[in-house]
């Protein structure tokens, strides 16, 4: 796999930091949550308090890059198939439950509040998916 930087756009990804930081930052001032995608999702699922804003964030993820498809570029294809996605989503579920928190609660949120913890789960993280990206590349 390689780069395809005819399809690069770097503002997209930048526009992208933002909207993420500052949800999460309006999730944190106006709610005291943290924005920890999965755990908004599992709350939800269990029914807990505060079902209607979680749906309205679960909501707003899902409607949000229909919107902006029309206002910037769309990625191309991955070219992956729909078991590898799949499987790719069981796995990273799996992985969430297992570090208490996904990339948004533990990168994003536990980075910038300076957690230990969150420190730890990022590099794991980061050395899991750096190990899977070259065993399926180059192996």
């Amino acid at each position: 796999m390689s780069l395809d930087l005819d399809h690069f756009h770097p503002w997209a990804g930048l526009l992208g930091g933002i909207v993420i930081g500052l949800a999460a930052l309006s999730l944190a001032a106006f709610n005291g949550r943290i924005a920890g995608i999965s755990g908004i999702v599992g709350s939800a699922l269990e029914r807990s308090v505060g079902l209607s804003w979680r749906l309205a964030f679960m909501v707003g993820m899902l409607v949000a890059p229909w919107l902006l498809a029309g206002v910037l570029p769309l990625v191309p294809d991955s070219g992956t198939t729909l078991p590898r996605l799949i499987g790719a989503g069981l796995l990273v579920g799996f992985g969430t439950r297992m570090a208490a928190g996904c990339t948004s609660g533990h990168g994003v949120c536990g980075l910038a509040r300076l957690s230990p913890r969150s420190l730890v789960a990022v590099l794991s993280f980061m050395a899991a998916g750096f190990a899977t990206t070259y065993v399926l590349e180059h192996l």
